[in-house]
């Protein structure tokens, strides 16, 4: 009996510590690297948080509608390691991104790799490669 109650513990550990691993999900389920994008905007607002920073950027199509932009990169911990902090991040400047579309096709949604500012400086954030080599 005792084995049993030690088995039935043990499997519903397991399930729940386990269950965040199955919640996250990776480059390669959202974003597609045969999708590349490259858009000018203003940067509107960074989210610092877990599990992913996010980065809201509005952009002017041809006949000057502004659509906004959603995209994500790493958690904060791993950009940190990187060398990127929340207050180099330019908010309401003019910047230009590089990185990657979704792959479901959802309009206005990115992964972002690179980030070209105003004043001629580049940022460059974690790849997807680097993100999975973080992650194991």
């Amino acid at each position: 009996m005792r084995h049993k109650v030690l088995e039935v513990f043990f499997g519903f550990s397991m399930l729940a510590f386990g269950a965040p691993v199955f919640g996250h999900h990776a480059f390669e389920a959202e974003f597609d690297l045969h999708k590349p994008i490259k858009l000018t905007g203003v940067l509107t607002k960074v989210e610092w948080v877990n599990p992913h920073v996010y980065f809201y950027m509005d952009v002017k199509d041809a006949s000057s509608n502004i659509t906004t932009w959603q995209f994500e990169n790493s958690p904060p911990g791993m950009l940190r390691r990187g060398g990127l902090e929340r207050n180099m991040l330019p908010l309401n400047q003019t910047i230009t991104v590089e990185g990657y579309g979704a792959k479901d096709g959802s309009k206005n949604l990115g992964w972002i790799n690179t980030m070209h500012l105003a004043d001629g400086s580049t940022i460059t954030l974690m790849t997807p490669s680097q993100q999975a080599k973080g992650n194991q």
